[in-house]
């Protein structure tokens, strides 16, 4: 699928897929290994990306368990989804203007991979196969830290409500801020219900604080001025 809208339209299929690869820990082939793997083979071998199994209305979490479509658990899947998406836009800006951090931001999407790949296993029906395979550590929590503070050393003293502004870069990150504000807000009744790691939740809380340092970062290297909030007269 070449189309941005045609992606968008299958991206809960594709996620599906890629959290499952990720879980059961499957390598795409890739480089020499691909080339030696006929055409045909390779049809055979690939999935459809339709499933139709949620025709109905429900979905299937890793456990196997089935549950309706707006259950909390694929509202914060689906949003977590929506957060990767934000900063694969974000990226693509600050790819074009030259940014450094762009690897920091593809860290990330991988690891809301695995974020995704915890609350799609409730423990309520996890076996212990399940939750070893998919449990989230606090490691990411600290390297976001340690990432915002090297930021936080450059920027100036912020005295004033911004807004999201600050070039492209800058207000792309900060739209992926506000998502990861809202994929926060949906993970945390799967952590209260014991359903999720609450690691996941810590994870998504200092993102969001993460995404805003960066944005201003982004703005100052662009040497764009930050708009500050100003009350309406």
């Amino acid at each position: 699928m070449s189309s941005f809208a045609a992606i968008s339209t299958n991206l809960h299929r594709v996620i599906r897929l890629r959290t499952c690869m990720s879980i059961l820990q499957i390598q795409p082939l890739c480089g020499k290994e691909r080339r030696n793997v006929s055409t045909s083979e390779e049809n055979r071998k690939s999935p459809k990306i339709y499933t139709k199994v949620g025709d109905k209305g429900f979905s299937s979490t890793f456990t196997g368990e089935r549950r309706p479509k707006e259950d909390h658990i694929f509202d914060a899947l689906g949003t977590t989804d929506e957060l990767s998406s934000a900063i694969g836009l974000a990226k693509e800006f600050c790819i074009d203007s030259g940014h450094s951090f762009t690897d920091q931001l593809e860290k990330i999407q991988c690891v809301l991979q695995d974020v995704g790949s915890n609350i799609a296993t409730p423990r309520s029906s996890a076996r212990e196969s399940h939750i070893k395979k998919t449990k989230f550590s606090s490691q990411p929590v600290l390297e976001l830290e340690k990432w915002i503070d090297l930021f936080t050393e450059e920027l100036p003293t912020l005295t004033s409500f911004i807004l999201p502004s600050g070039g492209k870069s800058s207000a792309a990150l900060h739209v992926a801020r506000a998502v990861c504000r809202r994929a926060e807000r949906c993970v945390a009744p799967t952590v209260r219900s014991g359903e999720t790691d609450p690691e996941v939740a810590k994870y998504l809380n200092r993102l969001s604080d993460y995404l805003f340092t960066v944005a201003r970062f982004a703005a100052m290297k662009e040497g764009n001025p930050e708009t500050i909030y100003k009350r309406p007269e």
